[in-house]
C-alpha cells in the first residue's frame, strides 16, 4: 500500500476526511452501490442501539458518486494510518484498491473501504423504513446516527452529486424525529 496515492470518499470521508487532501475532484466508482449496509456500533450507535453506516457494497450495474482525494507523499504514511484506525476498527471493513474515474477524465486507482458481507456487522438489504427507524434513534461516540446521513446528503448534494436514495432517507429520518418532538 505504499503506492496508494488516492482515497476514494464515499461517506464521511466527503464532509471529514481527517486529513488535508493534496486535490480533490468529484469521482465515479462502478460496480458497487453506496448504502446503509454496516451496523455501527462505536461512531454512530452502540451494541446495545446500533446505527446503520455507509458501506460500498460490490453490486454487478451499480455505480457509486463521491470523492477522490489525493494524499500529500509527506503526509501518506500519518494518514493511512489515521484511515486504518478509524475505518478497520471491527474489519466490517476490506481495504481494496479500486478504479476511479475523476470527474477531469483521469483514471486512477485508489484505496477504498468496502464492506465484507461475512462480517456480523453487515446490515444489506434492509427496507427503507427499518434503516430510518435505525438512523433516527442511534447515537455513538461521534455523535447522533441522523447527523451523519444528514451530512453526507448535503455535502452530495453541494458537489453536485446528488444521491437520490439518501435524500429519500433523509427525508424519512426528518419526519421520524420530528414526530418525536
Amino acid at each position: 500500500m505504499h503506492d496508494v496515492e488516492w482515497v476514494f470518499g464515499y461517506g464521511s470521508l466527503i464532509w471529514n476526511p481527517g486529513f488535508t487532501p493534496a486535490e480533490t475532484v468529484p469521482a465515479h466508482l462502478g460496480g458497487y452501490a453506496r448504502s446503509f449496509c454496516l451496523r455501527s456500533i462505536q461512531h454512530r450507535g452502540t451494541e446495545a442501539l446500533p446505527g446503520l453506516v455507509l458501506g460500498l457494497d460490490p453490486k454487478e450495474g451499480a455505480s457509486c458518486q463521491g470523492l477522490a482525494l489525493r494524499i500529500a507523499p509527506r503526509d501518506h504514511d500519518a494518514v493511512l494510518a489515521e484511515l486504518r484506525a478509524r475505518e478497520l476498527v471491527t474489519d466490517a471493513y476490506r481495504e481494496a484498491i479500486l478504479p476511479l474515474e475523476l470527474e477531469d477524465g483521469r483514471q486512477v486507482q485508489a484505496l477504498a473501504y468496502v464492506m465484507r458481507r461475512d462480517h456480523w456487522q453487515y446490515a444489506g438489504d434492509l427496507p427503507h423504513d427499518e434503516q430510518a427507524r435505525i438512523i433516527a434513534s442511534a447515537h455513538g461516540g461521534r455523535g447522533p446516527n441522523a447527523e451523519y446521513l444528514f451530512n453526507t446528503t448535503a455535502h452530495l448534494t453541494r458537489l453536485g452529486l446528488p444521491d437520490q436514495d439518501l435524500e429519500s432517507l433523509s427525508r424519512a429520518v426528518r419526519t421520524l424525529l420530528d414526530d418525536q418532538q
